[in-house]
């Protein structure tokens, strides 16, 4: 075990491997709190040689007697039949005199510049080199490190050796206890390069007092339980208002209906999925496929939704026409983008996934979403106006209220995107991991006000039939007010009394009345 004193230099090779590890897990949450490590290959960094072992949010241990078996209270690092295998040729070179040994060192991310480090000559270095072991502040071949300012035990290393010609050592299996909140790290480090090409096999479980979750995820079994609520209370209000006027349902309800049914089955499922994660340790890739894919055939067909009732379907025009294909291939393209996306986050392996690959992957779905919002809006203008020029105030009332909440919904996230960006940017080790999980909540949440709205405007009622497409332009609602524009004026006659047209005069005005309407509707079919 070797000690050193603080680093002056504010950078050093482990620290670059700390910051490209944890800049992987930036945007996404680990795979299991079951480490397991088959065969995996330690790199050369700097003059050592490393693996990373898992980095997760652990708080501290908090001792329940009464507590079930995955939340017993105690938070903790347990390895299990770690072993470091040498290859045949490094076996072969081996004398029965030279020992080697592979550290595994644990330290939370506070104490990351307690790690590696020399002042001598200026140099950086993880292992302990000859020049600083003469000098008496380390040992060498071991890594460099000083006792942490926080707890004086930690960081905590543990040592398995090689004797000899072994060709295995074995790392004792124990486990490390969590004596506070932090984002804890673990490596695998061995200085001696006649070791090279060492390869691990084992696991190690990482636990917090409530169950196996991962700390910058503990917190979303809740908030999905809290969201599966939520989302039940809206269907209550949604189906009792359907089964009540099924008569006067119109297409969009229907869509709404879907939506809001696909909703409940995400949240639910989501749910489940963290729930056996935080029992057993490891992902649920079934639940955790179904849960991704209902989520990400819910933001697609809500996506397809908004921007079908933007173009005025069902209100101002009876069908697409040829914009139909051009929908569903948009529709069709966000949906595989996103489900792509989302698997490889959550169901393959994350921690390899590297931050150019997930910028691959992102770059599509952000693109496509921008493509919405913007063929969303220039369709609303569209419809406004044409609600606007035929004075059906009660749908265009609708509409206005609809594009504000659109309005609303993109300027909030535009400003959280811009937040995420900076909280990432400034958490580039991940030390508020216990406010991370805010970040994905917010996009549920906004996502689900928005629907609540959009229910709100387009309730099943006794008057729902008002609100859809009708040939007739003079609507019983607004029969007086469009009467009122085509009323003929008094004609003023030879001899200077006023008299009023006669039923002659009347034909041609409501012929042309029904020309231009007739006209306007072929204009909407054509579009």
């Amino acid at each position: 075990m070797a000690r050193f004193d603080p680093p002056t230099s504010p950078s050093s090779p482990l620290r670059l491997v700390i910051y490209g590890h944890l800049l992987v897990l930036f945007f996404c949450f680990g795979d299991a709190s079951v480490h397991d490590y088959t065969g995996e290959k330690f790199a050369a960094k700097g003059n050592a040689f490393v693996l990373h072992g898992g980095s997760e949010g652990l708080y501290a241990s908090v001792p329940s007697p009464n507590a079930t078996a995955a939340g017993n209270g105690d938070s903790f690092i347990r390895f299990e039949k770690i072993t470091f295998r040498r290859t045949e040729k490094a076996v072969a070179a081996s004398k029965d005199t030279d020992s080697g040994k592979v550290q595994a060192i644990v330290f939370e991310i506070d104490d990351r510049e307690s790690i590696g480090g020399s002042a001598y000559g200026g140099q950086r270095a993880i292992c302990c080199t000859r020049d600083l072991a003469k000098l008496g502040v380390c040992t060498q071949g071991a890594v460099i490190y000083r006792p942490s300012t926080q707890n004086p035990e930690w960081p905590q290393v543990l040592v398995a050796s090689f004797n000899g010609k072994d060709p295995v050592a074995t790392l004792q299996s124990q486990t490390i206890t969590i004596p506070r909140p932090g984002m804890y790290n673990l490596y695998f480090i061995y200085c001696d390069p006649a070791l090279d090409g060492l390869v691990i096999e084992g696991k190690t479980v990482w636990k917090n007092p409530t169950g196996y979750l991962p700390g910058r995820m503990a917190p979303l079994m809740n908030f999905y339980g809290f969201m599966s609520l939520a989302f039940v209370i809206l269907g209550i209000f949604w189906f009792s208002q359907y089964a009540r006027f099924w008569r006067e349902i119109l297409p969009l309800q229907n869509c709404i209906t879907l939506v809001i049914t696909l909703g409940m089955f995400e949240m639910a499922l989501w749910y489940f999925e963290y729930a056996e994660f935080n029992e057993t340790g490891v992902r649920p890739k079934g639940i955790t496929f179904w849960a991704v894919t209902f989520g990400a055939v819910k933001r697609t067909v809500s996506r397809i939704i908004i921007l079908v009732v933007a173009m005025g379907f069902g209100v101002v025009r009876p069908t697409l026409g040829g914009l139909t294909s051009k929908v569903l291939m948009l529709g069709a393209t966000f949906l595989l983008a996103s489900e792509v996306l989302e698997l490889v986050e959550n169901v393959g392996a994350v921690s390899d996934l590297s931050g150019k690959a997930r910028l691959f992957l992102v770059l599509p779905v952000a693109v496509l979403d921008a493509f919405f919002i913007l063929w969303i809006f220039t369709s609303l203008s569209k419809t406004l106006d044409k609600l606007q020029a035929r004075r059906l105030m009660a749908k265009l009332d609708i509409y206005r209220k609809f594009t504000n909440a659109l309005a609303v919904a993109v300027i909030l996230s535009v400003g959280w995107i811009g937040y995420e960006l900076y909280f990432k940017s400034t958490d580039v080790y991940n030390e508020r991991w216990q406010s991370a999980w805010i970040i994905p909540a917010f996009w549920q949440v906004l996502s689900f006000s928005l629907l609540c709205v959009i229910c709100a405007l387009w309730a099943p009622s006794q008057n729902s039939m008002r609100y859809a497409y009708s040939d007739d332009a003079s609507e019983d609602f607004e029969r007086e007010d469009t009467l009122s524009l085509i009323k003929p004026k008094p004609i003023p006659s030879k001899d200077g009394w006023s008299s009023s047209a006669s039923p002659d005069a009347k034909a041609p005005l409501n012929i042309n009345t029904t020309t231009s309407h007739n006209g306007d509707m072929e204009e909407d079919k054509r579009e």
